[in-house]
């Protein structure tokens, strides 16, 4: 954060959004936990502790976390019910997302097969299990590493996009899909019953979000790299204005770009190229924004999440953090007050599209 933006004091607090039809009401600002799971190196447990005290703290409750069973094979969840216990955390002040479709087994070689060097110190690895029978499993084994008294009551189905492009042909990519209309048919099943709140989606190619909701009923859906200050697209705003119609959430994800439009070297799960033609429009995008925001003395940060919240249908930003004095500092991220040139200016400058109709 820069040093004008720390002194500047944030704006009016956001007020909890609906969370589509469900009678639920959502922070501006939700938390991943696979910092839980030793996602890119082992935390250790006392920083773990203080991560989600701080996220406990941040706000009024409920505060929502998302996990998922295959975030460290598991160990995300179990991680993340044994600290809600350890600090006595009523289970009403918490809303826990679990994106389904992993399940944990016993780990056969010396690291998880799953995502091979992505993920540290684990003594399980996981497989996937997408399906009726398989996302109730899912959903049963992730409850059990949570732990009484701590239940998902937000569920989905993880990354859709991924299993359906593993298909090699036609034939496979319809079995695949029936594989997930037949694991959303188990959840309906839970929401009616009542074990579940809330159903999702979520998943990295927002044309697959699109398709499947086009067929299941939703409450909510997660998009990442899709709905940014970078990138905003008009089919993309078409689709949020067709959620917010049907009452349908969005929880908008991955608006740093993996930290690039705040200066990381990362650019969607890769390394950006400066060097690269590809890359070249990416470098010159950041540098306009980032120079736009010195003269206006603006927090990129700050821009990113106030963008992202500003688009249609948008509930909530998804941050994840692995340390625990930024937790406070990224809540506050929904608040700041940016001034209404500064938005103008970026439309002038082809920072945002001019077209963009809702400017924060």
């Amino acid at each position: 954060m820069s040093t004008a933006q720390s002194e500047r004091p944030p704006g009016p607090r956001v007020e909890p959004r609906a969370l589509g039809k469900t009678g639920l009401r959502v922070p501006p600002i939700v938390f991943g936990t696979s910092s839980f799971g030793n996602l890119y190196r082992a935390y250790p447990p006392r920083i773990k502790a203080e991560i989600l005290g701080a996220i406990i703290d941040s706000g009024a409750p409920p505060v929502v976390l998302d996990s998922a069973g295959k975030y460290g094979a598991g160990l995300a969840l179990e991680t993340l019910g044994d600290l809600l216990r350890a600090r006595g955390v009523p289970p009403e002040n918490v809303l826990i997302s679990n994106k389904l479709g992993w399940a944990r087994v016993p780990l056969r070689g010396p690291e998880p097969t799953f995502e091979s060097g992505v993920w540290f110190d684990l003594r399980h690895d996981a497989e996937q299990d997408i399906g009726y029978e398989g996302i109730l499993r899912c959903w049963r084994q992730g409850n059990a590493l949570l732990g009484a008294p701590y239940e998902a009551q937000l569920v989905s189905v993880h990354d859709p996009d991924e299993y359906l492009a593993r298909a090699r042909d036609p034939e496979e990519r319809a079995r695949a899909k029936h594989d997930i209309i037949e694991a959303y048919r188990a959840l309906h099943e839970l929401k009616r019953a009542g074990a579940v709140r809330a159903i999702g989606i979520g998943a990295k190619d927002w044309r697959v979000v699109r398709e499947l909701a086009d067929e299941i009923e939703l409450d909510w859906v997660m998009i990442a790299c899709s709905l940014t200050v970078l990138h905003h697209p008009p089919e993309v705003l078409a689709f949020a204005e067709r959620l917010r119609a049907r009452g349908i959430a969005i929880f908008n994800s991955a608006v740093f770009h993996a930290g690039f439009l705040t200066g990381g070297k990362f650019f969607d799960y890769r390394i950006a190229d400066p060097g690269a033609p590809a890359d070249e429009p990416l470098f010159a995008w950041r540098d306009k924004f980032l120079a736009l925001c010195q003269q206006y003395a603006v927090d990129p940060a700050a821009a990113c999440v106030r963008f992202a919240l500003s688009a249609p249908g948008v509930v909530a930003v998804a941050l994840n953090t692995g340390r625990p004095e930024q937790v406070r500092p990224n809540v506050a991220l929904a608040g700041v007050a940016i001034p209404r040139s500064f938005w103008t200016a970026a439309q002038a400058a082809g920072i945002v599209r001019p077209d963009y109709a809702y400017l924060p």
